[in-house]
């Protein structure tokens, strides 16, 4: 080899070196190889195996506005679809849940109040009736709103002082506490269903946080004290709901309020049609109300003949 090619190389071998030279105490140090070698591997790795949530939120942070969210913890949410393949867009609740309301039912059962506690519970409702009657007058929607922020209350409240006594006595419960927390989540589906119609005034959401802290309140102690008496009160509140609702439905019948298209959640919660109105809505709705006042007047009916509800399985899935 030639002096001049022997130059040429040695130039060219320190050219290609020259990054791993690191100066140290005015001194120039040279790497292992074995460790030059490990460390360009391992940054190689590590931005061919980059874990996933360093992936996304580098992508975040390039402005992707994507609301997937990564967790440690692998809990990834379903993917849901509908029956004709379609994506399934409500978090609340899921296909498996909706149903087609039994609209057969008899909404003019009235429970006749025959004993004192019978009596005591039904002038009660009667003496709230009217005072919201005279706020609300024709103003349905409104009037709906409220009653259902009312309404989700006792199953909630029953459900979970069920849910307590079991625990304590370390026995079933015959269903009732699914029964009543059912019933809680479908009144709750009303209300959700009644806010894509209309949208409440700031005086009227006033109204809302007032009764529902008083009336959680008071439930609460009815139930300790007496859940058959509490259970009779829903029977009659339930019983005013299905009266409410017959009267929206003969002004809607009348032309006196708008029969405008049934919102998205309601076609997709009780299976409607595609066309279907807010008359269809207020229907099943009260149907609905029907059978939770024939829930609660038999749930104290069992309890005023001497019995306890797990003895008698609850009516679960009773639309």
């Amino acid at each position: 080899m030639s002096r001049s090619a022997a130059v040429k190389m040695s130039g060219l071998l320190v050219r290609q070196l020259r990054g791993e030279f690191t100066p140290h105490g005015g001194m120039v140090q040279i790497r292992h190889w074995s460790n030059m070698s490990t460390s360009s591997k391992t940054k190689e790795e590590q931005k061919t195996h980059q874990p996933p949530h360093t992936v996304a939120n580098a992508t975040n942070d390039a402005g992707d506005k994507a609301k997937k969210i990564i967790s440690y913890w692998g809990v990834d949410p379903p993917k849901i679809s509908k029956e004709d393949g379609t994506p399934w867009k409500w978090n609340s609740f899921r296909p498996w849940e909706t149903y087609s309301a039994d609209i057969s039912i008899d909404v003019k059962k009235h429970h006749l109040p025959t004993n004192f506690m019978d009596k005591f519970a039904y002038w009660t409702v009667q003496s709230l009736k009217y005072p919201t009657y005279l706020f609300f007058q024709r103003r349905h929607m409104c009037h709906a709103m409220l009653l259902e922020t009312v309404a989700a209350v006792p199953g909630m409240v029953g459900g979970m002082l069920l849910h307590c006594k079991s625990l304590r006595r370390f026995e079933h419960s015959g269903g009732w506490i699914k029964a009543l927390l059912e019933e809680a989540e479908n009144e709750r589906m009303h209300l959700m269903t009644f806010i894509e119609l209309s949208n409440p005034k700031w005086y009227e959401r006033a109204l809302v946080f007032a009764v529902q802290g008083v009336f959680v309140n008071a439930y609460f102690l009815a139930y300790l004290a007496s859940p058959k008496l509490a259970h009779r009160i829903v029977g009659y509140l339930e019983e005013e709901a299905v009266n409410s609702y017959t009267e929206f439905l003969i002004d809607i019948e009348k032309g006196l309020f708008e029969n405008s298209p049934a919102p998205a959640i309601a076609i997709d919660y009780w299976r409607l049609p595609a066309d279907a109105t807010l008359k269809d809505v207020v229907t099943v709705t009260r149907a609905d109300e029907a059978h939770h006042r024939d829930l609660n007047h038999f749930a104290s009916d069992i309890q005023c003949q001497g019995h306890e509800l797990k003895d008698y399985p609850a009516p679960i899935g009773y639309h």
